[in-house]
């Protein structure tokens, strides 16, 4: 035990004999110097005592889509330890192709007396599903926050990234780079998302390289899958196309292009340059480090709880969109264009 005590100690930065005051329910320690202990406990695996345990304000759904992309479970981590910290319990439901649907998992958690749900890239996003469900929901009482996707046919707050603005940048950087051939890979268009991206990126390319519209809707704009496949598929079609650099719509798919430009023997970043989308997890350590726009995850995730804690306390917010200001984090994946190497 006096190990144990030790430990945690050290791991919160206080006395043992505040540790142990903690534990034992005595009062005298401040809140946060609390929440520090209980904190090392978790860190370090050790059970919280019965009496310490929070009683759950209520179970709060959270609906994502497949996690085998790594920005959906940082986005769910930084939820559910928000959730947590406001003593209410989350609940991971999960989309998978063949799997229980939105729907499905909606009314799950409806008859499981859910205090509110978190929707994240559902039906919301997609501008040909029907949203009358949103409305059904919001019928029965139930309080949602919706992230990553927009319908002005819904009453209800969005979170959402600005995706026009991550092109943006995305495109300023690589043709201050001397590249003049730039393609965009992305999901299939009916997606918000998706839509704004290929607002942000015609519109950056068309002032920062002077094409038109037109030219670089059909030549340089390529859907494809979310996926790694996905991103290698278009990749190949934009490289056929002569282009030096391509952004990508998420970092699973620029995965997929550093890949089919080395299937084609070419060097990422000396023949090619490759930007992603997110910043998930573990990117920074890729070969080469992958240049992406960062999604502000922990902003998001929080505001998306926050949002939904007024709804459930019958303050709600605007029903409106809350956009979030991506930022660019250059690494190894981006150069100068090949023929320009002589630029800084």
């Amino acid at each position: 035990m006096t190990t144990r005590l030790a430990d945690i100690a050290a791991q919160a930065g206080v006395s043992e004999a505040t540790v142990s005051r903690v534990l034992n329910g005595k009062p005298g320690v401040a809140a946060t110097t609390r929440q520090s202990v209980l904190a090392a406990l978790d860190v370090l695996g050790y059970e919280r005592p019965v009496r310490l345990r929070q009683r759950s304000e209520g179970l709060v759904g959270l609906i994502t889509p497949e996690l085998e992309n790594p920005i959906f479970p940082a986005l769910a981590q930084v939820i559910g330890q928000a959730l947590t910290r406001q003593g209410y319990t989350p609940v991971l439901a999960t989309q998978t192709p063949g799997g229980s649907t939105e729907d499905e998992l909606t009314e799950m958690l409806v008859d499981r007396g859910v205090a509110g749900i978190i929707y994240v890239s559902g039906l919301h996003a997609d501008t040909t599903a029907d949203m009358q469900r949103y409305e059904r929901l919001r019928a029965q009482g139930v309080p949602f926050v919706l992230v990553d996707g927009f319908s002005p046919k819904v009453q209800a707050p969005f979170i959402s990234p600005d995706d026009r603005a991550a092109m943006a940048l995305a495109v300023t950087h690589l043709a201050s780079l001397g590249h003049t051939r730039i393609g965009l890979a992305l999901g299939p268009k009916r997606f918000v998302p998706v839509q704004r991206k290929i607002e942000g990126f015609v519109r950056t390319v068309q002032e920062q390289l002077g094409l038109s519209a037109e030219t670089v809707e059909t030549e340089l704009v390529q859907h494809s899958l979310y996926t790694l496949e996905g991103g290698q598929a278009a990749a190949t079609a934009l490289m056929d196309r002569d282009c030096t650099a391509v952004v990508c719509a998420s970092d699973m798919m620029a995965l997929g292009a550093i890949r089919a430009a080395r299937q084609r023997g070419l060097d990422v970043p000396k023949d090619i340059s490759v930007v992603g989308f997110d910043d998930s997890p573990l990117i920074a350590f890729t070969d080469p480090p992958l240049t992406t726009v960062r999604k502000p995850v922990p902003a998001m995730g929080q505001a998306a709880v926050r949002t939904l804690l007024e709804e459930i306390g019958g303050t709600p917010a605007p029903h409106s969109e809350f956009v979030f200001m991506p930022e660019l984090v250059v690494r190894g994946s981006t150069a100068s264009a090949p023929g320009d190497r002589n630029r800084p």
